[in-house]
């Protein structure tokens, strides 16, 4: 892993070099988005490990607070410079991606690596039981606005834009409601379910602890946020002209490319730890960064769209839940076969092929999505844009 990271510091000038002294090349824009994915790696691990630093001096309850808040902090900074260019089916791939990506291939590969040489493991199955609740609520938040979606259509809704809009912000806001509750019921009121010892010995967390101080790390959270800010401006920039000179639809950028390099540096944490023997670890932060997208940073980007558009900001458009059927349908099947394989607290090697088949099929199916349009948005988006009086495209 220290060769990928210092690949990927070397990859940051690179990509800035590139994007900038060959602008007019037709390789240019998919070199400089590879280069600039690598870039956001390293950057996002400092992000990880500064958090990690600042949780284990703030306390168990706050520490855990700190890791919800910035355990997908590069993922909810790719999604708001991308809302800032109008790229919101790049958005909404992106945070589905790293739904799948997190529930299937993150967790997939730690079981097979963990379980290989293992009869099987064990994890905290009250915690299995928690987070699969929280994960039905995200399912129902994405099947409910597009089963109304569809609904209002059929029935000629006059006003579709507008209350799909209404929608998404009444389900953002009750989705927050209850991330929040969750962090209430797992950090306090239940947190004696969730506790667990902490692994002895070299392999511990404590091994892999720098003992940076508390004034270190935040310097190092903040660089690290900035950098990946910088970095993923040119990621994000380069990411619809490169789809469009290979032919890709952006659905597939958004669910498999940029899922896996936003969360590149907790895939390697989750591996080592499985491969430790501290599957507990492993699936909590599997689980944990899936509920925090799910619950926390999607709403979180709904939101944030709606801020834009009444700051006028340039390309900025609202962002509503209105997923597509088939992002709708991977996530439904993804938290079914989830839920069946992993609610009794063991895993072995075989699940986690059957997790690792399941990706391997969405992506395939992805892939093959025919492009749309320029930010591949559904048609119905295009349809039902629409803004408040404080926007030029109303009239006053």
């Amino acid at each position: 892993m220290r060769l990928l990271y210092i690949a990927g510091y070397l990859a940051i000038p690179a990509a800035f070099l590139v994007h900038f002294l060959a602008h007019d090349k037709h390789w240019e824009p998919t070199t400089t988005f590879f280069l600039a994915a690598l870039g956001v790696v390293p950057l996002a691990h400092l992000m990880g490990e500064s958090t990690e630093e600042l949780s284990a001096r703030a306390g168990p309850t706050w520490g855990g607070l700190l890791n919800a808040t910035f355990g997908n902090a590069a993922e909810l900074i790719i999604g708001i410079i991308a809302l800032s260019k109008g790229l919101n089916g790049i958005v909404k791939a992106s945070l589905t991606g790293s739904i799948l990506g997190n529930l299937l291939l993150v967790s997939g590969c730690a079981m097979v690596v963990g379980g290989w040489r293992r009869d099987k493991q064990t994890f905290s199955r009250p915690a299995a039981e928690a987070n699969a609740g929280l994960l039905v609520v995200a399912v129902a938040a994405m099947l409910l606005p597009a089963i109304f979606h569809f609904t209002a259509e059929t029935l000629h809704d006059q006003h579709l834009a507008e209350h799909e809009h209404a929608v998404s912000i009444g389900t953002s806001v009750i989705l927050l409601i209850v991330y929040a509750l969750g962090l209430l019921f797992t950090l306090k009121t239940h947190a004696h379910l969730f506790s667990t010892p902490p692994p002895s010995g070299p392999e511990g967390p404590q091994g892999m602890q720098r003992g940076w101080s508390a004034r270190k790390s935040v310097l190092v959270l903040l660089a690290a946020s900035a950098g990946i800010g910088i970095v993923a401006e040119l990621l994000v920039g380069s990411a619809e002209t490169m789809a469009k000179s290979l032919g890709w639809n952006h659905v597939f950028v958004g669910v498999i490319l940029l899922a896996i390099i936003g969360n590149a540096a907790e895939h390697s944490t989750a591996l080592m730890l499985a491969h430790r023997n501290d599957m507990d670890t492993a699936m909590t932060i599997t689980y944990q960064s899936s509920v925090q997208i799910a619950l926390f940073a999607t709403p979180f980007l709904v939101l944030c769209s709606s801020l834009f558009v009444v700051l006028n900001l340039h390309h900025a458009r609202h962002m509503d839940l209105v997923f597509t059927p088939l992002e709708v349908v991977a996530v439904v099947l993804t938290v079914m076969i989830v839920i069946v394989l992993l609610m009794n607290g063991e895993t072995n090697w075989f699940e986690g092929a059957m997790l690792l088949a399941l990706y391997g099929i969405l992506g395939i199916t992805f892939f093959y999505i025919p492009p749309t349009g320029p930010d591949d948005a559904p048609q119905h988006e295009a349809k039902t844009e629409w803004a408040p009086a404080t926007t030029p495209q109303t009239s006053r």
